[in-house]
């Protein structure tokens, strides 16, 4: 059986899959899902890559290595439905489907291995195995032998110190989890890193470019990919969640939507549902482009305004330009970093205030390492959409929300959303396919246009 072969009458389509995951963050899981998809790339294979969990940065990585487009699959946040379907559509075209986990692969509700489990995809360990020997060869030991329902194909030795430190790993560990790789200890390949994860794809492209090639040329050596792609193929069926026939429509509407170093928070899986209900997309940049281009809608996604403050608070054209299109009374969706950008003003990690668009009262300000993250649902006038948090600034002086996220896990409310006029402004970073008829609802013509707040008991959250 080929690897795009049928597997049933129902559709589904077989393709070598492995799922790359870790004890705990920072074991150098994407440095080396993207040193073998840059190895596959190389070898003229056609390699999808995924990453678990709401990660933008990760993805943008991964997508420069892969040469392919990179979309993010969790079972809370896009449904089980959702990540069958993109597993289905890559199994189409792809030699072998990577999915990088996120955290330790038992970690979280829905962990890296609840969605391996899931879909039947067979694990690979990667270990930052610094400072120890056969104490990596124990933690694999446990790892295997935690669930039953996981396989769990061997490790990933990174950071190995020399031959003979890979040597003691190897023969300490036990058959059924062998040593697949090893990655020398070599700052030439690790990939740089700030406050909120990855230093962005965009920013050192070229740079990423050696790093890649220099861990592509460290896995050749050690014969993994044959080894992956001789796995059986895996069986991902179609659930026909994407059929543009069954979502709602927003065709004839044009959605601005500015994209450039400040503000790249962008799922690729938003852009698709967008384009796919109809609507056309205009890209632009707040930091350099003088005005928002002829539009319907505006859609301000998350970023780093806190680096770029000073240059966004210069660019006074583009910043009467969105006023008047909020006082048009246009939908403007406005996201974490959107969200900053659009109060009076913003605070650096320097001490540094920038005038921003004055769109809402308040200010924001930078606070260090120490942040809010959490999966929650936005319940919007327009309906429940699922996303997340994942910020390290603060909003002060702002209006009374119209609602609070609902935390995954917890009773506490959430991120606060406002709606003033058909502002709808939030530190929860939406995942639009999650509900495509409240997104329609959002961006198209019947979008509720209120300021007034929603009774709720008052929050002690993030902001």
């Amino acid at each position: 059986m080929s690897a795009h072969d049928s597997f049933d009458g129902a559709g589904a389509i077989g393709c070598p899959a492995v799922f790359i995951a870790a004890p705990a963050s920072g074991q150098g899981k994407t440095t080396v899902t993207a040193a073998l998809a840059r190895l596959l790339r190389n070898q003229g294979k056609v390699v999808r890559v995924f990453k678990t969990g709401p990660d933008y940065l990760d993805p943008q990585v991964l997508e420069q290595a892969s040469g392919q487009p990179v979309d993010q699959l969790d079972l809370w946040m896009a449904g089980e439905e959702y990540c069958r379907q993109r597993l289905h559509v890559a199994a189409r075209e792809a030699d072998l489907i990577l999915v990088e986990g996120a955290m330790g692969l038992f970690d979280g509700e829905p962990s890296s291995a609840d969605l391996a489990a899931r879909f039947n995809i067979p694990m690979l360990v990667v270990m930052d195995v610094k400072g120890m020997a056969q104490t990596a060869a124990a933690l694999m030991a446990g790892l295997a032998g935690f669930r039953d329902d996981v396989r769990i194909l061997g490790l990933v030795a990174n950071n190995c110190g020399s031959r003979r430190h890979r040597e003691l790993i190897e023969e300490a560990l036990p058959e059924s989890v062998p040593l697949l790789a090893s990655v020398a200890r070599n700052a030439d390949i690790a990939l740089p890193e700030r406050h909120l994860g990855l230093v962005q794809a965009a920013e050192i492209r070229d740079d990423l470019e050696i790093r890649f090639n220099a861990g592509a040329k460290a896995l050749e050596a050690e014969d993994l990919v044959s080894r992956l792609l001789a796995l059986p193929p895996v069986p991902f069926e179609p659930t026909g969640v994407d059929d543009p026939e069954a979502l709602p429509s927003l065709h004839g509407r044009v959605i601005a939507i500015a994209r450039d170093a400040a503000f790249s928070f962008i799922y690729q899986a938003n852009l698709d549902l967008l384009e796919a209900m109809g609507a056309e997309l205009r890209f632009f940049s707040p930091l350099v482009d003088r005005a928002v281009p002829p539009s319907d809608a505006l859609w301000l996604p998350g970023g780093y305004p806190e680096i770029y403050g000073a240059r966004l608070a210069e660019n006074t054209a583009m910043q009467a330009s969105i006023r008047a299109f909020y006082e048009a009374g246009k939908p403007i969706l406005a996201e974490c970093g959107g969200l900053l950008y659009c109060l009076e003003g913003l605070t650096d990690y320097d001490g540094r205030t920038h005038a921003m668009l004055g769109l809402l009262p308040g200010a924001g300000w930078m606070r260090g390492r120490r942040g809010c993250q959490g999966m929650q649902t936005a319940d919007l006038p327009e309906g429940p959409v699922r996303g997340h948090a994942h910020h390290r600034s603060v909003a002060e002086g702002t209006p009374e929300p119209i609602a609070h996220g609902r935390r995954q896990r917890h009773p506490a409310p959430g991120e606060a959303i406002f709606r003033r006029r058909r502002l709808t402004a939030t530190y929860l970073h939406l995942f639009f396919p999650n509900n495509p008829a409240a997104m329609a609802r959002l961006f198209g013509v019947d979008t509720p246009a209120t300021d007034t707040a929603i009774e709720l008991k008052e929050s002690q959250g993030c902001n």
